[in-house]
């Protein structure tokens, strides 16, 4: 089978599911959850077999001309890159690990159906995001996966506050897709094209185009559609909410697909990025990165905290692929060190975040559906299976050796430190704040006695949940060795990593050790004593501090007034002044005047002889005045 074929089944797989569901298994709740998953495992399986195959790298494109007005030209196709193929990797598997989970964890859902139908066609979007060759077809993905997530978070329909989540991510992720779409009509009247491979090399070919302030005008624009899907600040609101959908959903949003096509758009058109625009990115990753970190100490909600966890890991992969590209500038190189850098510390996030909010979502299940972790304790015991290796994921994402995590967050923080010592300390003390936080969700839930009755009758999950978490708790482990990775992926991390060596290895080893082994052992104190096991430390000790990251630093309410105080009220006067000049004098108004108009011809019109000569007299008299005054 030729490459072009296999990436066409690749892609269209989910979306004949999804189609088939809704044919026959809406209402047939085992039926949907088997074609969706078949359909999982085709591209999970079609995908190892292209990547392991005989594909080294070398780029694979088809296209057909889908629309052509004028100049423009759009094409619909396929750009499949070594950095491509690693997304696409990390999508259908951990996608088919999500899919498997959802089988048990759905066992007790009347709308099962439309579920995994909503999982199918989020997979097509995903995918096609991965593939596609040009802006416009990312675009119309990108869309795509906009509408599908809007379903999966609105999932509960009984539940207001799904529905709202829901809302909340379709709305502000519109926000960040206009500037998105302002970008790629400017980028096309600028440069002339959108297709990828096109638009490389004019840029490579050209470099002084990124002297120029159109070009970081346009590189800022198309980073507003990552502000919304990636959650960067101030367009982050939407993600934490984003929990109220089942949570198979969550990791699936926030593991390795959804939130990742940002920083995948990122490594996608990195050449369109100016020094400046650069600088910018650098500075909104940083912040969202320690943002993030803190809020997660605020927050109660296993599946929120995790959630706060992925926008701090989000705003790393943004910060690093600033960084790094701005080194390989600096250093004379077109490299793609920023680009790899960022790209491998995501798929090893997608591993052993997909590993934990997989794991949450097998102790929600056990625990009738209670989220708080100040409810829960003693979990170890009654679910070893999912603490021993919900413990890996906490491991991982500490940044401890062996384990994936710190080989890519090691990269990052060698990248800053060369780059920008004020960020490179930044990000430090987030990876600090992480083991924190992550520390204290693992020993108030999973140790200690239970805190509720539903933790003290729960048991560990059914084959088909805990499975998954055994093989992504492996990949946790073992997902830094680059040796893992099919030839393409192997060679393209190798050539665009800058990992430390010699002394430097040795001291960012050092500074992973203290920042993860310190946060993990500051969080034992602070949250393992029997005494604090059934509070929160900063509520009890430091309630206006707490009461400071509860509230997120108010980033809703600030939107909320602006909606309702400024924006609404800017919308009333302009539904006035279109009611009033537009509907009634411009519109109105003027119908009225033809009708009075009119009104007077026909009275003209009588058909009566004395009538005819009465205005003919009338009009010779006109004439007269007329001639008189003029002359």
């Amino acid at each position: 089978m030729a490459p072009q074929q296999t990436l066409l089944i690749i892609l269209l797989a989910p979306l004949a599911a999804a189609s088939l569901i809704a044919l026959v298994g809406r209402r047939k709740g085992l039926l949907s959850a088997g074609i969706s998953v078949g359909s999982a495992a085709v591209q999970m399986l079609l995908t190892l077999s292209l990547l392991y195959g005989s594909w080294k790298g070398e780029p694979i494109t088809a296209s057909v001309e889908w629309l052509h007005i004028g100049a423009l030209n759009v094409n619909l196709g396929f750009y499949l890159t070594p950095l491509a193929g690693m997304l696409l990797f990390v999508v259908t598997f951990v996608g088919f690990c999500i899919h498997l989970f959802a089988i048990g964890y759905s066992d007790d859902d009347e709308a099962r159906g439309r579920f995994f139908g909503g999982l199918s066609i989020f997979m097509f979007s995903m995918t096609g995001i991965v593939l596609s060759s040009s802006l416009f077809m990312i675009f119309i993905f990108w869309e795509l996966v906009g509408f599908s997530s809007y379903m999966l978070i609105g999932h509960y329909l009984a539940r207001p506050s799904a529905a709202a989540a829901a809302k909340k991510a379709f709305i502000v992720n519109r926000v960040g897709d206009f500037g998105f779409l302002i970008g790629i009509i400017w980028c096309f009247w600028h440069y002339g094209t959108t297709d990828l491979a096109t638009l490389e090399s004019i840029m490579h070919a050209n470099p002084v185009l990124l002297t120029t302030g159109t070009a970081t005008a346009i590189a800022l624009c198309l980073f507003c559609g990552v502000l919304g899907k990636s959650a960067q600040m101030p367009l982050h609101v939407w993600l934490p909410d984003a929990m109220e959908g089942p949570t198979p959903v969550s990791a699936l949003i926030h593991a390795a697909t959804m939130v990742a096509a940002g920083v995948y758009l990122l490594g996608r058109i990195w050449f369109v990025y100016s020094p400046s625009a650069l600088q910018v990115v650098a500075v909104v990753g940083t912040v969202t990165a320690a943002y993030a970190a803190f809020c997660a100490f605020g927050v109660k909600d296993i599946k929120k905290i995790l959630a706060y966890s992925t926008l701090s890991q989000l705003g790393y992969l943004v910060a690093a692929f600033a960084l790094g590209t701005l080194y390989a500038m600096q250093h004379g190189d077109h490299g793609l060190t920023g680009v790899g850098t960022a790209h491998f510390h995501l798929t090893t996030h997608a591993f052993f975040k997909a590993l934990m909010f997989l794991g949450a979502g097998s102790v929600i299940h056990a625990c009738h559906h209670e989220q708080d972790i100040f409810k829960m304790g003693g979990l170890l015991k009654r679910m070893p299976i999912t603490a021993v290796t919900f413990l890996v994921g906490v491991i991982a994402i500490s940044g401890i050796p062996p384990f994936s995590g710190f080989y890519s967050k090691d990269a990052i923080l060698f990248l800053a430190q060369e780059e920008n010592k004020v960020i490179f300390y930044i990000l430090a003390g987030t990876a600090f704040l992480t083991a924190l936080y992550m520390g204290r969700l693992f020993f108030i839930a999973f140790l200690g006695s239970p805190r509720s009755e539903h933790v003290e009758h729960a048991k560990e999950s059914s084959f088909v949940m805990w499975l998954p978490l055994v093989v992504l708790a492996i990949l946790s482990v073992v997902g830094g060795f680059e040796g893992i990775y099919p030839e393409a992926i192997k060679s393209f991390l190798s050539e665009n990593v800058l990992h430390p060596h010699g002394a430097a290895h040795q001291q960012m080893l050092i500074l992973s050790l203290c920042l993860g082994l310190g946060g993990l052992l500051l969080s034992m104190l602070l949250y393992f004593k029997p005494a604090s096991r059934g509070n929160d430390f900063l509520e009890s000790n430091l309630p206006i501090v707490f009461n400071i990251l509860k509230g997120r630093l108010y980033f809703d309410e600030f939107y909320n007034f602006y909606v309702a105080k400024i924006q609404q009220r800017f919308a009333c006067v302009v539904s006035f002044l279109e009611q009033v000049f537009i509907q009634r004098l411009m519109v109105k108004g003027s119908g009225s005047l033809t009708g009075v108009v009119g009104t007077v011809i026909r009275g003209v019109h009588t058909g009566n002889v004395r009538s005819y000569a009465f205005w003919f007299l009338f009009g010779l008299v006109l004439f007269w005045v007329f001639a008189i005054i003029g002359f």
